[in-house]
């Protein structure tokens, strides 16, 4: 069963005109590239036959992975969690030890074009701040075993 992705309705729309735009003219495009080189002569010594074929097996990579993701998703939006935190929501976290507040809106890396980084709710602190509040204390274990620890300092949405 594949994994749930939550997108806002903002980066679902983009991915969604994306993938469109990539099955439709980004193919004909391509074959139009691969067609382009051939005329050319040898394949075997063609760099721009072999350009178009990169092009393309990366072009059909993220039609595939696009295509997984608009399947796969759950629409999340900001809102009202009575100030709990979920995903969409944007938390300003301190490190103990630190007076910088850094601010990250919880959800998928494809909410990239957002104001804030992007951390996933599937990461190691984003899972420990998942449903807690401004005032808590959460610890987390980093990929590398340190045991860290987070004040929250503020959530919206």
């Amino acid at each position: 069963m594949a994994e749930t992705v939550q997108l806002s309705q903002a980066a679902f729309d983009r991915l969604k005109t994306e993938l469109d735009d990539l099955t439709t003219r980004g193919r004909i495009d391509i074959a139009r590239k691969i067609e382009a080189a051939r005329e050319l002569g040898d394949l075997s010594e063609n760099g721009d036959y072999h350009a178009a074929k990169e092009e393309q097996g990366k072009m059909e990579g993220r039609i595939i992975h696009l295509t997984r993701m608009v399947e796969n998703a759950e629409i999340v939006e900001g809102g009202d969690t009575g100030g709990t935190i979920a995903a969409g929501s944007v938390v300003g976290i301190r490190y103990a030890g630190d007076d910088d507040v850094e601010q990250y809106l919880l959800g998928s890396i494809e909410e990239h074009n957002s104001e804030h980084e992007v951390m996933s709710t599937g990461s190691p602190l984003g899972e420990a701040l998942m449903g807690h509040v401004a005032g808590d204390t959460v610890s987390y274990e980093t990929p590398t075993g340190a045991v860290l620890e987070v004040e929250i300092v503020s959530v919206e949405g």
